[in-house]
C-alpha cells in the first residue's frame, strides 16, 4: 500500500499547479462579484476537463464588502481600514471618547465603562471583541495591528448567513483597523489618562446578493447513492489571494486531477465543492450547502478534507494542522511519509468552513502548512501578507505547494480506497477520557462515571473495528464502513458542537467538546449554592446527550461486528 501512495502522490505536475496559481492571480475574487464568478467558469471547465459532473449553483447568500473608512483623532487624520459585517456609519461618521480595553476580552470590556464610546483594542479586528464591544453598548471599534499592515476580516458572530433569529447577534459598532506605530501613539496617550476623541466614518456594503457554488462528482464503483469523500475550499479572496486561496485551489485541482486517473482503484466517491462567500459571509456558501443537503451528506458523506493557503513561502511547519481526533492517524502517516514531521494532533478551530460537524462529518485540515513561530499573535500561521493587497503569486513556494498537495492527495487516497474508512475511534474515546478526567476535577460531587464507563466501551468497541478492518473481506469491509459513518453522526457533534445538529452554533471561539460545557461550568460555583443546584440541572441534560451519543456509537459498532463473526 505504502508503494501505492508514493506512486500517486508522484504524479503531482508542478507545472500544472503554478499553470492554476498563475490563473489565479489575475482576478480580485469578491463574493458575488462578476469577477469571481468568471474565475469559476475556470474551476468548472477545468474539472469538466478530467471527467467530473458539475453543477455551478447560485444562492443567496448575506454578504458585506467594506468600502472606504477613515478615522481622524483631534482632527487628524489616520490610516484606516474598516471591515466585512461592520456596521456603516453613514457620511456624518461617530464621534466619542476613547477607551482603551487591552485585547478586548469579555473581562476587559465588562471592566470598563464603554457604552457611547470607541473602545481601543490590540489585535486585529475578530468576532468575539466585535460582539463583546456592541452588547456593551460601544459605538465604534479602534484595532491595532500587531504590524504595519492592516488585515482585512470578517467580523461576525453568525456562522452563515444570518437569520431573523441570528441577525440581531450581527456587530452594531464601526470598526476599523490602524498600523501598530499609529494605534501605539493612541494607546499611550489613553493610558497616560489623556482624554482622546476620535471620529470613525465608514462605508461597508452588505446585504442578500447572489454568490456561486461549484460542486464536481465522480461516483465510486458503487453509484452516486454510495458513500462519498467530501474535498472543499473557498474561491472568493481578500484582494488577489494567490495564497488564500489561489494556492488551495490549485491542491484542489491538481489532486482531482490524479485521483480521477485512478478512479478504478476508489471503493468510495468523491465530491470536490469550491464555495464563495466564505471571506465576506462568514463560510456562507458551506453553511448554506450544508443546510440544503443535510440528509443527503448525513446519509453519504464519509469524511471533509478541506484545505486553505497551501504552498506558501517560509511554511515549513507541518505540525499543528487542525484535524479531528479520529483521523489524526491518518494525517500523521502523510505528513510524515512527506516531510518526516511529525504531526502532534492539533484540534481544529472554528474556521475554515468546517459546516459539516453538526452533520457528523469527520474533517481534517484548512489551513495545513505554517510558519515558523514568531512574535505576532494571529498572524504567525500563515505569514505577514496573509489578507492585505501583498498576497500575491511571489507569496508561494512551488516546492512547497507539490508539498502540500502531495499531503492532501495521501489523505483523499486512503479515504477513497482503504476496504475500511481510516477512522480510528480509539482516539476520539482517548480524548474524550482525557477530557472528563479534566472536568472530573472540577465537577466534585456531580457523578460522571457513567461517562467514564461509557467512555471505556466505546473505546473497546473501536479498538475492536480497527482489528477486524486488517483481516475484513469486502462484504465485511462494507459493513464497518457504514458502522463508521453511524458512529460519527453521533460522536463528531458531540466532539465538536454545543449539541444542536440542525443549527450551526456561533463563529465564535469555542472549548474542547462544547457539548459538555455545561459540566465544565459547575465549577464555577460553590458547593451546595442555589446557583451550584441551577446548573446542575443543565449538567444532567449534557450528560444525558453525551451518553445517547456514545451509546449509539458502541452500539453500532459492536452490532458491525458481530455481524461480520469479529471478535468483540
Amino acid at each position: 500500500m505504502n508503494g501505492l501512495l508514493d506512486a500517486v502522490a508522484a504524479e503531482v505536475d508542478r507545472d500544472r499547479l503554478m499553470a492554476h496559481v498563475a490563473e489565479f492571480a489575475k482576478r480580485v475574487k469578491l463574493s458575488g462579484t462578476p469577477e469571481e464568478l468568471e474565475s469559476f467558469g475556470y474551476l468548472e471547465n477545468t474539472m469538466r476537463g478530467y471527467g467530473f459532473r458539475t453543477r455551478l449553483l447560485s444562492h443567496d447568500a448575506y454578504i458585506s464588502l467594506p468600502g472606504a473608512a477613515s478615522l481622524a483623532v483631534d482632527g487628524r487624520a489616520i490610516r484606516c481600514i474598516t471591515h466585512s459585517m461592520s456596521d456603516p456609519t453613514g457620511p456624518g461618521g461617530r464621534t466619542a471618547a476613547v477607551v482603551h480595553v487591552g485585547e478586548g476580552s469579555e473581562a476587559e470590556i465588562a471592566g470598563k465603562d464603554v457604552a457611547g464610546k470607541i473602545v481601543l483594542v490590540d489585535g486585529i479586528a475578530v468576532e468575539d471583541v466585535a460582539r463583546y464591544a456592541s452588547e456593551a453598548g460601544a459605538i465604534g471599534e479602534i484595532h491595532i495591528s500587531p504590524t504595519e499592515q492592516t488585515y482585512e476580516m470578517c467580523i461576525s458572530p453568525v456562522w452563515g448567513s444570518p437569520s431573523h433569529l441570528t441577525r440581531a447577534k450581527l456587530p452594531r459598532t464601526a470598526v476599523v483597523t490602524v498600523s501598530r506605530d499609529d494605534g501605539a501613539a493612541l494607546r499611550q496617550r489613553c493610558l497616560a489618562g489623556e482624554t482622546v476623541v476620535a471620529t470613525i466614518t465608514s462605508a461597508v456594503d452588505t446585504g442578500w446578493r447572489k454568490t456561486p457554488l461549484l460542486v464536481c462528482d465522480m461516483d465510486g464503483p458503487a453509484g452516486a447513492d454510495a458513500p462519498f469523500v467530501l474535498f472543499s475550499g473557498h474561491h472568493d479572496t481578500w484582494h488577489y489571494g494567490v495564497m488564500d486561496n489561489g494556492s488551495a485551489n490549485a491542491t484542489m485541482l491538481e489532486a482531482a486531477r490524479v485521483l480521477a486517473e485512478r478512479r478504478a482503484d476508489w471503493r468510495r466517491g468523491l465530491r470536490v465543492c469550491f464555495w464563495s462567500g466564505h471571506s465576506h459571509g462568514r463560510y456562507s456558501g458551506s453553511a448554506w450547502y450544508a443546510d440544503e443537503n443535510w440528509i443527503e451528506l448525513e446519509r453519504s458523506c464519509a469524511a471533509h478534507v478541506n484545505v486553505d493557503s497551501t504552498g506558501a513561502i517560509g511554511a515549513t511547519v507541518l505540525t499543528d494542522a487542525g484535524v479531528i481526533d479520529e483521523l489524526t492517524g491518518l494525517a500523521r502517516e502523510a505528513i510524515a511519509a512527506e516531510t518526516g514531521q511529525v504531526h502532534k494532533g492539533g484540534r481544529q478551530g472554528r474556521a475554515a468552513d468546517q459546516s459539516f460537524w453538526g452533520v457528523g462529518v469527520p474533517s481534517m485540515f484548512g489551513s495545513l502548512s505554517h510558519q515558523p513561530p514568531g512574535p505576532v499573535k494571529m498572524l504567525v500561521a500563515l505569514g505577514w501578507w496573509w489578507h492585505t493587497p501583498e498576497d500575491l503569486a511571489d507569496k508561494i513556494d512551488p516546492d512547497h505547494l507539490v508539498r502540500d498537495t502531495r499531503i492532501a492527495l495521501r489523505c483523499l487516497w486512503a479515504l477513497q480506497a482503504d476496504p475500511v474508512l481510516p477512522l480510528d475511534y480509539t482516539q476520539t474515546a482517548d480524548a474524550l477520557a482525557r477530557e472528563l478526567d479534566a472536568i472530573a476535577a472540577g465537577a466534585e460531587g456531580f457523578d460522571i462515571e457513567a461517562l467514564r464507563q461509557a467512555t471505556a466501551a466505546l473505546k473497546a468497541a473501536a479498538s475492536a473495528v480497527n482489528a477486524a478492518a486488517l483481516e475484513a473481506g469486502d462484504a465485511q469491509a462494507r459493513r464497518l464502513d457504514a458502522a463508521l459513518m453511524r458512529a460519527s453522526r453521533a460522536l463528531v457533534p458531540l466532539n465538536y458542537t454545543s449539541g444542536e445538529r440542525f443549527r450551526h452554533d456561533p463563529a465564535m471561539p469555542q472549548p474542547p467538546w462544547p457539548s459538555l460545557q455545561p459540566l465544565r461550568d459547575l465549577a464555577d460555583a460553590d458547593p451546595g449554592s442555589d446557583e451550584r443546584r441551577f446548573r446542575e440541572v443543565e449538567a444532567r441534560a449534557a450528560r444525558n446527550r453525551a451518553l445517547h451519543a456514545i451509546g449509539l456509537a458502541t452500539e453500532t459498532l459492536t452490532q458491525a461486528l458481530s455481524q461480520s463473526g469479529a471478535p468483540q
